[in-house]
């Protein structure tokens, strides 16, 4: 059974509650105490990982790894285009009728400002 604290996961080992852990060899409970310092490490790190995904991306283009394994490409809508590899690599391989198509069609096609 997993025993979370703060951002560590142990797992329970050799006791069988929290009483006397302190006494059991291996005991998660009572192994996985952070100091002080650590914590304070910990939640400054996380302060600042939090300032940075607060700050607006606009404008910028990033690309992550969904949740299931498709690439997400994110800041060239309100969402994110989502496809998977296969699908990325054909579309890729198109860049060229796309562009042809996009210039035969510019009278026709609005331009986002």
């Amino acid at each position: 059974m997993p025993i979370r604290s703060g951002f560590w996961e142990k797992r329970r080992i050799g006791c069988i509650d929290f009483r006397g852990c302190s006494t059991v060899p291996n005991c998660a409970i009572s192994n996985s105490v952070a100091t002080e310092q650590e914590l304070k490490t910990e939640i400054e790190r996380l302060r600042a990982e939090n300032e940075s995904l607060k700050k607006p991306t606009r404008g910028q283009t990033s690309l992550k790894v969904s949740e299931k394994g498709a690439l997400s490409v994110y800041g060239l809508g309100r969402f994110p285009v989502t496809l998977y590899r296969e699908q990325w690599e054909k579309l890729l391989n198109m860049a060229d009728d796309i562009r042809n198509f996009i210039q035969q069609n510019d009278r026709l096609l609005k331009k986002k400002e």
